[in-house]
This record gives C-alpha cells, structure tokens and sequence, in this order.
C-alpha cells in the first residue's frame, strides 16, 4: 500500500513538472532552411527534409502574389517559429511574411520561399519555370537566385 502511495505521488509530481515547463521548451520549432550543394546549380536552398526551394520573381520583398492555383502547385514554405539557420545559411537573411490566411511563410533575403509540389527530396525539376506569371528560381546563399 506504500508503494502504491509513494508511486501515486511520483506520477503528480511528475505531471506538476510537466505542466511548469517553461513555455519556450513547448514552443514549436522553426523550419529548417539548409543549404546542399546540388549537382547542377551547386549550393542551394533546401529545407531540413531535403526538399529544394524556390523564389519566384513575381513576388514582391516580403509579399507573396501566389495564392490559389498557384500556391497549389508551388506551395509556401511555412514555419511555426523562426525559422532556424542550418550550416552555411545566414540567419539575418532569414525571415518570415504573413500570408492572407494569417500563416508565416519563410523569407530569405526578402523573398517569399515555395516548393514545387512535384518534387522528392534533393530534385530540382522547375528552375527556371515561366508559370502564374514570373519565374521560378532556385536560391543561393547569398540570397541571389539562380539566373
């Protein structure tokens, strides 16, 4: 009966713990931007999955123009948090926009970053894509895209 006693109290301390936790240690975690260096374009923006990223030249500094259809097809890089810098991306590059819908879409040098929804992990099919009215880019470090 002790044990079941002293057990019972170990499980409420234990969930009072967890409970106090500071909020931080709960909070989401940001997207992982990286940078891989692709056979053809050498280094470039990938997120944390290995999922290539774009820039499209229709958009303006920190205002994404691709809603709908589009945004079907090249879907925004969302984040939860601040994004988080993997090696060899500059965080004061990093940042985040506001979408209609109220979701944070990543930017990197001011521009709003997408995927191409038919892509796998480290494939680059659409650089260079003339679609929903600008081009399609893949970015580089510096925050230039890929011409």
């Amino acid at each position: 009966m002790a044990a079941r006693r002293t057990l019972t109290a170990l499980l409420v301390a234990l969930a009072a713990l967890a409970a106090a936790a500071p909020a931080a240690a709960r909070a989401p975690q940001g997207t992982t931007i990286r940078i891989i260096d692709h056979a053809r374009f050498g280094p470039i923006l990938f997120d944390g999955r290995g999922q290539a990223i774009y820039a499209f030249t229709y958009d303006r500094r920190n205002l994404s123009r691709c809603y709908g259809a589009c945004a079907r097809a090249w879907p925004p890089v969302y984040t939860r948090a601040r994004p988080v810098a993997g090696r060899g991306v500059r965080s004061r590059l990093l940042g985040t926009t506001r979408r209609r819908d109220g979701r944070r879409q990543v930017t990197y040098a001011g521009r709003p970053l997408y995927f191409y929804v038919n892509e796998g992990r480290r494939q680059v099919f659409c650089h260079r894509v003339n679609s929903y009215g600008g081009l399609w880019l893949v970015v580089r470090p510096s925050g230039r895209v890929v011409p």
